[in-house]
């Protein structure tokens, strides 16, 4: 385990953990007791924004945009000693668990894989293949970019920041890399979620390797280290143990919470319709709304 890397995960809030009585609302409807934000491993919040504002803009222009997020990131890795240490510890570990000879490419996927990829590719004296979303792939090489022709059946580490599902890698990057005659053989990434992606991957036949795997024990050594307290502890273990059960629980215990953001309106009260109308957890079957 990265203890060095755990605690700038929670140092920039890319790991955030919510108080004991609030847990987050996703986007999906559901609710949970924590984020994983990595590319606020940029620094901060307010400067990984900042940069995804600016990829943005420049990423229209896909035959200019590489040189550009390169000379941006690396400018930010010679400032900032959080992202300078994630990208050494990702360099780090190619190093240590690669045959750097085999990489022929590192790829790199829109839009918060270039937060790494492209340092890393400079790093180990590789190509890289900016990926869009699109399934379209520049070659940016010595400062210069330009379409992909063939690989010719190279062999390419894929660089991310994390994976859950691994939904990006079967809809996008693996093809998107066929499609240009590469073989993408291994990933790469900051943060594995653990949440199946690894075993998608190996399905894709491209092996999975991340600097942190998301498990109890990260929590656990944040807990030790001051980050979160023993009931925000308490509560992502239950979570991780039973997520569906655990939030059960708590929303039978809290019927106020989903009360409450039913009344705030915005996006909390979207995602508590969004609950309600999924019958996420059964509610139904404990909640009557207002």
């Amino acid at each position: 385990m990265n203890q060095a890397l755990i605690g700038y995960l929670f140092e920039t809030k890319a790991i955030r953990v919510c108080p004991k009585d609030q847990p987050f609302w996703y986007t999906s409807g559901k609710i949970g007791p924590y984020y994983c934000n990595t590319h606020f491993l940029y620094g901060s919040e307010e400067k990984a924004n900042a940069f995804l504002a600016q990829i943005d803009e420049l990423k229209e222009d896909k035959l200019s945009c590489s040189k550009e997020f390169h000379r941006i990131s690396k400018e930010n890795y010679l400032s900032d000693a959080i992202y300078r240490g994630t990208i050494d510890a990702l360099t780090n570990y190619v190093k240590e668990h690669f045959d750097i000879k085999e990489i022929a490419y590192v790829s790199g996927g829109e839009r918060r894989d270039w937060f790494f990829s492209f340092l890393v590719a400079e790093f180990l004296g590789k190509p890289h293949i900016t990926l869009f979303k699109d399934i379209s792939a520049v070659l940016y090489e010595n400062g210069e970019s330009k379409p992909v022709e063939n690989l010719n059946g190279a062999r390419v580490l894929h660089v991310a920041d994390l994976i859950t599902t691994a939904s990006s890698y079967e809809r996008a990057w693996v093809p998107a890399i066929k499609s240009i005659g590469g073989n993408m053989l291994w990933s790469l990434v900051v943060v594995d979620r653990l949440q199946g992606g690894a075993e998608i991957l190996k399905n894709l036949s491209v092996e999975s390797h991340a600097l942190v795997a998301l498990n109890d024990q990260v929590f656990v050594k944040a807990n030790q280290q001051g980050y979160i307290d023993g009931a925000q502890l308490k509560l992502v273990l239950d979570y991780m143990n039973d997520a569906e059960g655990s939030m059960k629980a708590f929303l039978k215990g809290h019927p106020e919470f989903l009360t409450d953001a039913l009344n705030k309106g915005g996006k909390s009260a979207e995602r508590a319709e969004l609950l309600l109308q999924s019958n996420f957890y059964g509610v139904k079957d404990f909640f009557q709304a207002p």
